[in-house]
Order: C-alpha cells, then sequence, then structure tokens
C-alpha cells in the first residue's frame, strides 16, 4: 500500500523515463524539495489516474490534476521556466491574474535579460526583424469550434482579419502538430479562395515573426514569441501573457485593430517580469526555495 507521504508526478513516459534516471532538471528540484519535506516522489503514467481512487497529493505536467488534491506544472514556453498551479488553465493563472507595472522593473537588469534570451532563442533572427507588410496569424486547433475561453472561432477570428484589417496581406498559419478534420480543411481552404489576401501555409513561426508587422492570435505561444521580436499581439482568447497584448473588442474591433499600428508595450520588462518575477526559473540558486513557495501557495507542508 502506498504511504499517505507519497507524491505522485504523473508525467508522459518519455518524461517519466528521464525524471527516473535523474536528467530532468525541474522535476528533480520538485522531487527533492519535497524529499526534505518528508515526502517520496513517485512517477507514473497519465493512464494511472483511473485506477487509484485514494492516489493524495499529485503533480500532473500539463494535464487537469485528477482532484482537488493536485497540482499541474509546466513549462514557462522556453526552458529553463516553468510554474506550478493547480489548473491547467493557463488564464486562469496567478500571473495571468497579476497586474504587470513596467514601472517596477529594475530597467538594466531587464533589458540585459531580453536580449540575452532574444539571441539564445532566436539566433541571428531577431537582429534581421522587420515589417513587411503582413499580419502573421498562428492557428491552433478546433478551427470551427468557439470555446468559453474564446471570443469567438479560429476561423471567425480569420473573417475579422479580412474586414478589420483591410491592407495587409493575412498570412495564416495551421500548427505542424494538429490534426486538422476534413471539414476545417475544406473551410479555411474556401476562406482563402474567397480573399486573396489570405494565404495559408504550415508552420514557419520564426520566419513570419521575424516579417511580420503584427501577430493575431486566440492564446498561440507565438505571440507570446513575438514579443522577442517586438511585435505586437492581438489576442482573441485569455492566457497567461496577455498584459501587454491588445485585447480584442468584439464590439469595437475597428478600434482593436487600429491600435495595433502604435502599439509598442516595454516588451524587455514584460519579459523579465513574466519569467524572473512570476515563474521559475529552473537554472537559478533559488529554484528550489520558488518551487517550495508554490507548493506552499497551495497549502502543501514543505516547510
Amino acid at each position: 500500500m502506498t504511504k499517505p507521504s507519497t507524491i505522485r508526478f504523473y508525467l508522459e513516459p518519455p518524461l517519466r523515463k528521464s525524471a527516473e534516471e535523474g536528467r530532468h532538471n525541474f522535476i528533480g528540484k520538485m522531487a527533492g524539495v519535497l524529499e526534505k519535506a518528508g515526502y517520496q516522489a513517485v512517477f507514473e503514467t497519465p493512464g494511472m489516474l483511473g485506477a487509484l481512487p485514494n492516489r493524495g497529493r499529485s503533480l500532473s505536467h500539463m494535464k487537469p490534476p485528477p482532484d482537488h488534491e493536485g497540482l499541474v506544472f509546466r513549462r514557462a514556453y522556453h526552458y529553463p521556466f516553468w510554474q506550478i498551479e493547480q489548473t491547467e488553465k493557463r488564464w486562469s493563472w496567478d500571473t495571468a491574474l497579476s497586474s504587470f507595472d513596467p514601472e517596477h522593473s529594475p530597467r538594466k537588469e531587464a533589458e540585459h535579460f531580453y536580449a540575452f534570451w532574444q539571441k539564445r532563442l532566436f539566433v541571428g533572427a531577431v537582429e534581421q526583424s522587420e515589417r513587411a507588410g503582413f499580419v502573421y496569424v498562428p492557428l491552433q486547433g478546433r478551427l470551427l469550434e468557439h470555446r468559453s475561453f474564446q471570443a469567438c472561432s479560429p476561423i471567425e477570428m480569420l473573417h475579422h482579419c479580412l474586414v478589420h484589417e483591410p491592407n495587409r496581406q493575412i498570412i495564416a498559419a495551421l500548427h505542424p502538430k494538429e490534426n486538422y478534420t476534413a471539414t476545417e480543411v475544406d473551410a479555411i481552404e474556401a476562406l482563402a479562395a474567397q480573399h486573396p489576401r489570405l494565404e495559408v501555409i504550415m508552420g514557419n513561426m520564426q520566419a513570419l515573426l521575424k516579417s511580420c508587422d503584427y501577430v493575431v492570435t486566440q492564446n498561440s505561444s507565438a505571440a507570446f514569441n513575438g514579443y522577442f521580436f517586438g511585435k505586437p499581439a492581438l489576442l482573441f482568447a485569455q492566457v497567461d501573457f496577455h498584459h501587454i497584448a491588445v485585447a480584442a473588442d468584439l464590439h469595437n474591433l475597428s478600434q482593436s485593430f487600429a491600435e495595433m499600428e502604435n502599439h509598442a508595450p516595454n516588451y524587455a520588462a514584460y519579459i523579465h517580469w513574466f519569467w524572473q518575477d512570476q515563474c521559475i526559473n529552473a537554472g537559478r540558486e533559488d529554484a528550489e526555495e520558488k518551487i517550495a513557495a508554490r507548493l506552499k501557495r497551495f497549502g502543501w507542508p514543505v516547510g
């Protein structure tokens, strides 16, 4: 029988193997914090969820926690930045509900941090950034559905782009890892056939971020990556990195699109705040301290 002090990590098979072999830095640090507090870390796969009625506290990678005692952890878009939360819904995270004030940012430190990650993530591309007169629309899945966290469906978002951005070309990029239905493909191809300004491609995020004027999306991480290129984002859904984006107002979309012409937030201050203040940097000496603080935030007795 499992001891009450066991903490189960629910991980996909490759991630579980990496954790068991001690090769995953962040999971290793979380397990270390828990072990110091008297817990035993056990690595399982998500398939075990249904077979454990009294599973106790758990940490799930990206997936919804199995019950009220579980937490979820997820990479904050790039390594080594992570977040621990009660829900997989990014728009409900503490960061999403927090206020960002660029005036409170350590300017020189933030600019150095931002420049470092620009070069680290997009070698050579940021220096070639330009505005070539088109709008980049990274798409995700379920193109015809309007889900609760979205302002409208993705296909309707494309309609809005074509109506309210009358001059620029619209390049919509399908996600390479999504499986689109024939109905979805037919719908977006029909839209492109009706509107010569709309081009539909697959992937190619970095090149599109380098040359677009701005990004329109639901809540694709491509918009977050666009911040490193100084590209403003218009969001048609809720997400955790919304603070410096323009939120699409369906009652006044002309104004929402008009704002994109001169929208120039402090990207350096935001990236520094988002990653160094709001997330856990697994590469820093204070990573274990921040992990413990997040676990305490949700009532876990870890010291």
